[in-house]
């Protein structure tokens, strides 16, 4: 009797095997497969069409290791009925390729075939993810090198930027002239004497000491003279004293310039400026160590310093002699209208004794009486025009405003010796304003010099111009100069707190706003 042959059978929840394909010796599902269904028979007879759980052996969940039962070697062919068997044997063949064919029908019908073109596209999928991931790492990794190179460059870059403009800076000279006046404020002499003409001869003395240390040989600036240029060392000293001369030139014409715009408000951005130059001129002579020397820069930078104190000392002389010329105008008129005054007194004087004479001629009594009054009040006038001549401080204070020009909280507080202060009032509102001055109070005193300074120095705080000390201009009200005047000058007879400025409220008036 011939032994059973037996066939392969895959669970239907595992992916269809290749056709004809049997499990190998120790073969084992991989893990990430569903188990098999309870009691499944992985090894069926060849011809039986459907297999249940209970029909032929159990394979073990675990392991498919069982192979193919055996065929015993003893199973030839008959020596009788040959042909028989061979029909046999054929139409268990068509039966059992008949039976593939259902089975494969039945497995595409219930999608098995898809399910494993779909672990093989998932399969190839994750691969194809793992190979673009690798891939992807592998640029990251190129890209982060690349990019670490380029922010170490643009580091690099960014911190030599920033060496650059902390050297620029220091480099910034500060040249405005409006700033440098609010900074510097009052100048202060560097080198006090006591006439710019002092000052010329310090001034000559320090440019001859200059010129001799900018002369050949002078020591004005260094440099290292072992350099060879070609083997030869005198062309090589050549080189290097060729090159010293052209900086020293620079360095000197930058000095020559500064002195000749200099103004003494801007002395400090100047010396910093020639400071500069100097270390300038000392980087670019690296090689042959060039530098300026110290002396000679010590020298140029005390040439600033007298040339600022002579321009100032210039025009504080200058200032001072414009003052004294107006105080000697202002003399000279205050004279004149004395003189005048004098002189027409003593022709009223003249005229008041001839008339007496003659009216003690006739004998009128009367008349006599009256004209020796009127020729006594004509005496008086003379001695006071006398008094004024004589008394220098002897005049009249005055306190004036303008608001069209200067604005409601503005004063001028003067004094003047004319015999009538309002020529002075009237002086000082010429075609320089746009608006004549309203008098707040003119009054008499025979210390007007002593009043006027006192009321200066308790004013001093709100000065206008705190420069010229001549602009008498100060940031008050007419209210705050009344409390100042009585407490100099007692009471103040007649004083208008509130400015006219008639001429100023008819035009604001025509303007259309408001008075």
């Amino acid at each position: 009797m011939t032994a059973p042959q037996y066939r392969y059978q895959s669970p239907p929840n595992w992916p269809a095997p290749p056709e004809g394909w049997t499990p190998p010796d120790g073969w084992k599902p991989p893990a990430d497969w569903p188990a098999p269904p309870d009691g499944w028979q992985f090894w069926v007879p060849v011809d039986a069409v459907s297999v249940t759980p209970a029909q032929g052996p159990v394979a073990s969940q675990a392991t498919t290791e069982s192979a193919a039962p055996s065929v015993s070697a003893t199973s030839g062919v008959p020596l009788f009925g040959a042909r028989k068997r061979a029909r046999e044997l054929a139409t268990s063949i068509d039966a059992l390729a008949a039976e593939n064919a259902q089975l494969r029908a039945e497995l595409e019908r219930v999608g098995a075939l898809g399910i494993v073109r779909v672990r093989e596209e998932l399969a190839a999928a994750r691969q194809a993810y793992a190979d673009e991931q690798v891939l992807m790492e592998q640029q990251r990794a190129t890209a982060r090198d690349r990019f670490g190179a380029e922010i170490a460059q643009l580091t690099e870059r960014r911190d030599g930027l920033a060496a650059r403009v902390a050297d620029l800076g220091r480099e910034v000279v500060l040249l405005e002239e409006t700033a440098l006046l609010q900074e510097v404020g009052v100048y202060e002499y560097h080198h006090p004497l006591e006439s710019a003409d002092a000052y010329k001869d310090r001034l000559a003395e320090l440019r001859r000491r200059i010129k001799a240390m900018a002369a050949k040989d002078g020591g004005a600036i260094e440099a290292d003279t072992s350099w060879t240029v070609q083997g030869s060392a005198a062309k090589g000293r050549r080189m290097v004293e060729q090159t010293s001369k052209l900086m020293l030139r620079a360095y000197n014409a930058e000095a020559e310039s500064l002195v000749r715009a200099l103004k003494p408000h801007r002395l400090e951005a100047s010396v910093e400026k020639l400071r500069k130059t100097a270390l300038q001129i000392e980087r670019l002579g690296t090689v042959m160590a060039i530098q300026i020397n110290d002396s000679y820069e010590r020298l140029r930078t005390l040439e600033l310093e007298l040339v600022a104190d002579y321009l100032a000392k210039v025009e504080e002389e200058k200032e001072a002699t414009r003052a004294a010329r107006e105080a000697l105008r202002e003399q000279r008129k205050v004279e004149q209208e004395m003189a005048r005054a004098r002189e027409k007194l003593q022709k009223e004087r003249e005229h008041y004794a001839n008339a007496m004479a003659a009216m003690q001629a006739n004998g009128d009594a009367e008349a006599v009486a009256r004209l020796q009054a009127q020729l006594a009040d004509v005496d008086r006038a003379i001695e006071d025009v006398d008094y004024r001549a004589a008394n220098q401080r002897a005049g009249y204070v005055y306190v004036i405003s303008n608001i069209g020009a200067f604005g409601e909280h503005m004063i001028k507080v003067g004094m003047t010796r004319r015999l009538d202060p309002m020529d002075r009032v009237r002086e000082l509102g010429d075609a320089s304003v746009p608006f004549n001055f309203d008098v707040h109070t003119i009054f008499f005193s025979e210390d007007a010099v002593g009043i006027e300074a006192e009321m200066h120095r308790r004013l001093a705080d709100r000065r206008v111009n705190r420069i010229n000390l001549r602009r008498e201009y100060f940031y008050a009200t007419p209210h705050d100069a009344l409390e100042q005047l009585r407490d100099l000058a007692g009471e103040v007879l007649t004083f208008e707190e509130l400015p006219e400025a008639i001429e100023f409220r008819q035009s604001v008036t025509l303007r259309g706003g408001p008075a």
